[in-house]
């Protein structure tokens, strides 16, 4: 599995062979990635031979095409039979990848399909990295139309709660940013609120941007939303967020997945906008993409709409993400749900969704 050994080890695959081939291999793996072995040329036949039995860390269980070839997501399968989700996003000016930092969660929030299935294992840092130089390959071969045939931005948004598996996290960053050449500050850590884990990050080198995963302004909401919030209540992620923002110069992205009748109201809307201002914080603001085996709901378009301009109006920054997906099931942790047969054949995210 050459993306499991680091980058600097990678003459381990080649004994017998001039130091210089681990440099070629090196490139072929961060830096100019292809699907096949067979087309590393520079590489000798018996080294490509070898590496393709070997070349990536998992296989492809799943591939779903949505939003008019605009989106396109994997349900990749890694050792011991671990679930890996990854969604590639293009855009006019951009190419964004989704990625996973866990094979399932363990943080059990109430509306992610990834926390109803439980938590398997951690990735680990190849198996991250692999995630990056896969979506990489397959775009170069096969484009998303109407978009940059190279990945523009990495976010940590996919199955998984990256803070929780630091030490692989850290170490696929470092080979995102130094290896890969991938730009910090176009690849953002979210996180739904593991406070030791914001410090650390803030205290490393790189300009990473940092999302959190509020959803709820308030702990007695927060708490039946996202558990995690027991241990790590709002005050201490504001002063966890505040420290980030000293340490990086970079503001905090406040993610906010509406959820009707839940916390789409007015009364919520002023408290995130109390927090958003002391934070000097930026609010994305996403529909929910509802999960066969949860309760909640999106909100509708007009509650949205309101929402965001109360959040204007009382001196926010607060912008709408688009959902995408919908007609792949590619919210994390959906694909795997139906893949692996915890949800029937028939319980789509389609059928849910026609029915709102």
């Amino acid at each position: 599995m050459a993306y499991l050994i680091p980058p600097e080890q990678l003459g381990s695959l080649l004994d017998g062979h001039p130091t210089y081939r681990s440099n070629q291999l090196r490139e072929w793996l961060y830096e100019h990635p292809v699907l096949d072995a067979a087309d590393m040329m520079n590489l000798p036949l018996d080294v490509r031979t070898k590496l393709g039995t070997s070349l990536w860390p998992f296989t492809v269980d799943a591939e779903q095409v949505g939003d008019a070839g605009k989106t396109r997501k994997w349900l990749f399968r890694g050792d011991k039979d671990a679930a890996i989700e990854a969604v590639l996003m293009g855009y006019p000016k951009r190419v964004t990848l989704c990625l996973s930092s866990q094979a399932g969660c363990a943080m059990g929030c109430t509306f992610c399909a990834t926390g109803q299935f439980g938590f398997e294992r951690q990735l680990e840092a190849g198996e991250i990295v692999a995630q990056v130089a896969y979506a990489q390959a397959h775009l170069q071969t096969y484009p998303l139309p109407d978009s940059p045939n190279r990945i523009s931005n990495i976010v940590f948004m996919g199955m998984g709660e990256p803070l929780a598996n630091y030490s692989n996290v850290r170490e696929a960053l470092r080979r995102m940013i130094d290896v890969m050449h991938i730009g910090a500050r176009h690849i953002t850590v979210s996180t739904v609120g593991i406070v030791p884990g914001i410090r650390k990050l803030a205290d490393e080198p790189w300009q990473v941007g940092l999302a959190l995963s509020l959803h709820a302004a308030d702990d007695e909401l927060r708490e039946t939303l996202v558990p995690i919030n027991r241990r790590y209540p709002i005050g201490d992620l504001i002063d966890a967020c505040a420290y980030y923002f000293e340490k990086k110069g970079r503001r905090v992205s406040l993610e906010w997945t509406m959820m009707e009748g839940t916390n789409d109201t007015p009364e919520q809307a002023a408290k995130l906008a109390d927090i958003a201002r002391e934070l000097r914080a930026h609010v994305n603001v996403i529909n929910l993409n509802p999960t066969p085996l949860g309760p909640d709901r999106p909100s509708d378009m007009l509650t949205v709409e309101d929402f965001i301009a109360d959040l204007r109006s009382r001196g926010v920054a607060a912008t709408f993400r688009e959902t995408r997906g919908q007609d792949i099931d590619a919210a994390c942790g959906q694909l795997r749900a139906l893949r692996f047969g915890d949800v029937p054949a028939e319980l789509t995210i389609q059928s849910i969704t026609k029915t709102q």
